[in-house]
């Protein structure tokens, strides 16, 4: 069995890797880095030709964030002949959020942000899609190769990440199985339950490592961050400010609708505060409600377009008005990178101390909502850049970070490696501390567990 690294390993950016198993040739996602344009964004596929006799039957596509989803045409391209294969709600959210990647490298390339072509077009989507595999969680489907002699199989498990993600459980008749967290959550959310994992030990565990040097996360409690979420948006309203939550359109957006409804609803928030909503959050939420009785969740009957929600205006008159009176502004991006609904808004909001920016998810290191941050703690008046073409701007608002995470902790990745109790671990998806805590931890507490940290390009035989 050989596992390969075609995406990035020191840093949380395209997620994709090749595993060979019994012949079989198989793609571990297909992601895109969000922070880069053109054939920089995209693993390096073009490793797996330069080995003779490997070969690509088969992809997996665990959920539908852009990191593990983004590159899948330039996949399909590569190696016309795969199948691939994901759940039901990752397929709809596939229909939806690719043909939107194209359209906004179009975009990118037509105002002068971007230096290169689109890397697939919207057409070319329609005709790949023939192609997408979809399976139940929990239901065995074949995955074996063209030139595989010993049958494979695999199975999704509910991943507790995303709506429609999935770990995956590779198995092959010759007794070896693996798993692939992909992204996972042991612990529930607002919306998503926690993950399931298989019930017998396995032979290798590919495992995320996302909050692997994140001591804080491993000691804040959600119900807590709940509460204080709450009375920050509750603060500003009696100010008579306006806050600004950015988020992550697939999954954060709808988690955090659902806890300003709970709030509104045990009277901790004023239920005529209105809430805002813009761009592809809201189709994002009519797959919510649509798969709600048939992927796993809290409460089936809950509907995210049953918490009442306003359209952001286009007009930028409309927009100030919106902004002027207390409100509650959900929009993407999670990180205010530049030209997004996020950074425009919070250009006009972050001078006033009446007003709030409340960050709720992963902050890269550098990207504006990490520089508003850093801003904040240094001090009232604090200076940031968030907008070059702007300038630096005082930081008078409140701004406040928030872990709603769906992503385990640290400790509850080294539970995952004692249910599964494999005989090795590779680490993969995140940033060298992260990965680096996990080792000595797992090395630590499973001595006979082999740790290997991969590199792009480098085979290794697992």
């Amino acid at each position: 069995m050989i596992f390969l690294a075609l995406g990035a390993t020191e840093a949380i950016g395209a997620s994709s890797h090749f595993l060979k198993i019994e012949d079989t040739g198989i793609i571990l996602d297909a992601g895109a880095d969000p922070e880069q344009d053109g054939p920089a964004s995209i693993p390096e596929f073009d490793l797996i030709r330069k080995n003779p006799g490997w070969y690509v039957d088969h992809a997996i596509i665990t959920h539908a964030h852009h990191d593990h989803m983004g590159a899948l045409p330039l996949l399909i391209k590569s190696f016309p002949h795969v199948l691939v294969h994901m759940t039901r709600a990752t397929r709809d959210l596939a229909d939806l959020l690719l043909p939107a990647s194209a359209r906004l490298q179009r975009r990118k390339l037509k105002e002068g942000s971007a230096a290169f072509d689109p890397l697939f077009s919207e057409e070319e989507l329609e005709a790949y899609s023939y192609l997408y595999m979809t399976h139940e969680l929990e239901e065995e489907f074949d995955l074996s190769g063209v030139r595989s002699r010993v049958p494979v199989k695999g199975m999704f498990y509910n991943a507790g990440h995303v709506l429609g993600a999935a770990g995956v459980l590779l198995s092959s008749a010759n007794g070896s199985r693996v798993f692939y967290t992909s992204d996972t959550s042991l612990r529930p959310q607002a919306i998503i339950p926690g993950g399931d994992y298989p019930d017998e030990p396995v032979d290798v565990l590919i495992l995320e490592s996302t909050l692997g040097a994140d001591e804080e996360a491993e000691n804040t409690t959600r119900r807590m961050e709940e509460q204080n979420f709450e009375l920050a948006i509750k603060r500003t309203i009696e100010r008579g400010g306006t806050v600004l939550i950015p988020v992550f359109a697939l999954g954060r957006a709808q988690e955090v609708l659902a806890l300003i409804d709970r709030a509104k609803k045990r009277g901790r928030i004023p239920d005529e505060i209105p809430v805002y909503t813009a761009g592809s959050m809201r189709a994002v939420a009519e797959i919510y409600d649509k798969t709600r009785f048939v992927t796993p969740r809290l409460n089936p009957d809950f509907l995210v377009y049953g918490v009442e929600q306003r359209r952001i205006p286009r007009s930028m008159a409309a927009k100030l008005n919106a902004l002027a009176e207390p409100s509650i502004h959900l929009v993407s991006s999670g990180m205010m990178f530049e030209r997004t609904l996020s950074n425009e808004l919070a250009q006009g909001l972050i001078e006033d101390e009446k007003n709030a920016v409340l960050l709720v998810g992963f902050a890269k290191e550098d990207s504006p909502a990490a520089r508003l941050l850093e801003a904040a703690r240094q001090g009232k008046g604090t200076e940031v850049v968030i907008d070059p073409m702007v300038g630096p701007q005082p930081v008078n608002c409140e701004v406040q970070r928030f872990r709603f995470s769906g992503h385990s902790h640290r400790r509850d990745l080294i539970q995952i490696v004692e249910m599964l109790k494999p005989k090795k671990v590779v680490l993969v998806h995140g940033e060298e501390p992260a990965k680096q805590w996990m080792s000595d931890n797992i090395r630590f507490y499973y001595p006979e567990t082999e740790v290997i940290i991969p590199r792009v390009g480098e085979p290794i035989e697992i």
